[in-house]
């Protein structure tokens, strides 16, 4: 019998004929922490998707072998794979706002899994529950018993994610970005939490990851991918100190750098004076309404053609903060934006103010609609904000598609079809396509790999020195 937890021999994945995973053959062993890594739509995530079977049959096409314990995993009923998911195999998604049920507690959505797996439910579930939300570093977990995904920050929806994929203790969780919505010091928590675990329960991990500095602390092997290919397998002080293959040399010099461009004083183009914003938080039927303080008498200031940082863990209020400045939250304070104060303003008479303050958000995904073309999402504030005919319209879009390094082409496509850094870099046109005087950009990065992280951030810079 095979010593491998996992073994992948020649496995292929095709969608609508264009094969995206090639060939591809690795092992993973009892207890040891595998890493994948590489590029944005290098074939990653379809890998560890195919492991637990989770691409749809009539759109992808799958061959080759994957076995778990000796046992074939291609091509497997669904009883079968539903005995193992969850349970023996559980898997972390990178986008936790779209894996977590809107419409379920976060008490419902990790007793489901005690409930199918462990038959618990009740008292015993909730305890389990509560140790669960403990372990990933959930803040009075009791509280959020009952909090639904939106009431959550994006680093606590991964921790509930995190949470759900421990909770019946698997032989091998697959950890797809575990720590991309999260703050530096809580993905050195959730790193830890998953050493432990692993330690503690001689759980094997595969690791899909960006973040190579995380690789390095946790793997004990890693497998380079490029282009659906692993291009290079090694362990991971060997990976680290010699890499064999130019690919793997690319990534790992891959660091955003650079400083600040050099600015001379200049006039506010924004001023923010001791802004407030809370949020209301049921009580229960009997109980007072309390409220809980999310941003608490902020004041700060940005120049024109200059960058301000806002940084904090997650939870702090750094998004919460933005939105009231950009007047999507209701708060209390002063925000003027080139001499004018915005607080006062009604939702109409905000409206030819937003043409002059866009914004980036931390997900290109969820941001975008699946429904319009890119050409579609980016003409859309110049139909609303200006008199522009079509071909104007046009001519507009085409020159933000090039501004950003992408090829105007590409505007007729929809998002689904362009990769993670590719959609960010769409949702930065869009916002460009009005030329703001200023640009809010929440997380722009956190998601992306660390060879698009080095050219969005070279992107914005070069956008900013060429606007200032």
């Amino acid at each position: 019998m095979s010593i491998n937890l996992i073994e992948i021999r020649d496995l292929s994945v095709a969608f609508s004929g264009q094969t995206v995973v090639r060939n591809l053959c690795l092992d993973i062993r009892p207890g040891e922490c595998l890493a994948l890594v590489g590029e944005s739509g290098s074939g990653k995530s379809v890998t560890a998707h195919s492991i637990l079977q989770l691409l749809p049959e009539s759109e992808s096409e799958t061959t080759g072998s994957v076995r778990y314990r000796g046992q074939e995993l291609v091509g497997a009923d669904a009883k079968r794979m539903r005995q193992l998911r969850g349970n023996r195999i559980a898997m972390i998604f990178q986008e936790p706002m779209t894996s977590l049920n809107p419409l379920h507690t976060i008490e419902k959505q990790i007793g489901e899994t005690l409930l199918v797996h462990k038959g618990m439910a009740g008292k015993a579930a909730q305890a389990r529950i509560l140790e669960l939300l403990h372990l990933v570093g959930i803040q009075k977990p009791k509280e959020r018993l009952k909090a639904y995904p939106h009431q959550l920050s994006g680093g606590q929806r991964q921790r509930v994610m995190i949470a759900m994929a421990l909770a019946c203790e698997p032989e091998l969780l697959i950890a797809d970005e575990p720590t991309t919505a999260l703050d530096v010091t809580v993905q050195r928590k959730i790193l830890l939490l998953l050493k432990s675990l692993q330690q503690r329960l001689g759980m094997s991990l595969l690791l899909i990851s960006h973040d190579l500095n995380l690789v390095r602390s946790i793997a004990q092997r890693v497998c380079v991918m490029k282009a659906g290919e692993i291009v290079e397998q090694a362990t991971c002080e060997t990976l680290f100190t010699e890499p064999k293959h130019p690919y793997s040399c690319v990534l790992l010099n891959a660091e955003p750098e650079g400083e600040a461009l050099p600015r001379d004083e200049r006039e506010n183009v924004l001023e923010v004076d001791n802004l407030r914003v809370q949020f209301a938080v049921s009580g229960g039927l009997f109980q007072r309404k309390t409220y809980l303080k999310a941003v608490d008498g902020i004041s700060l200031n940005v120049q024109r053609g200059k960058t301000l940082g806002i940084v904090g863990e997650s939870g702090s209020g750094k998004s919460t903060l933005g939105q009231a400045i950009l007047r999507l939250l209701d708060s209390e304070g002063g925000i003027r934006f080139q001499g004018e104060a915005l607080e006062r303003l009604t939702q109409k008479q905000l409206q030819p103010w937003r043409k002059k303050m866009q914004v980036v958000f931390q997900d290109p995904f969820g941001s975008l609609s699946p429904r319009m073309s890119v050409a579609q999402i980016i003409s859309e504030g110049l139909e609303v904000h200006s008199q522009l005919s079509e071909e104007e319209c046009n001519a507009e879009v085409i020159r933000a598609l090039q501004e950003v390094g992408l090829d105007p082409q590409s505007r007729h496509r929809y998002p689904h079809e362009f990769s993670g850094g590719q959609r960010q870099r769409i949702a930065i046109a869009r916002a460009l396509v009005l030329k703001p005087a200023l640009i809010l950009l929440d997380e722009p990065t956190s998601a992306l790999d660390r060879t698009v992280q080095k050219q969005v951030v070279a992107l914005l810079r070069q956008l900013q020195e060429n606007m200032a």
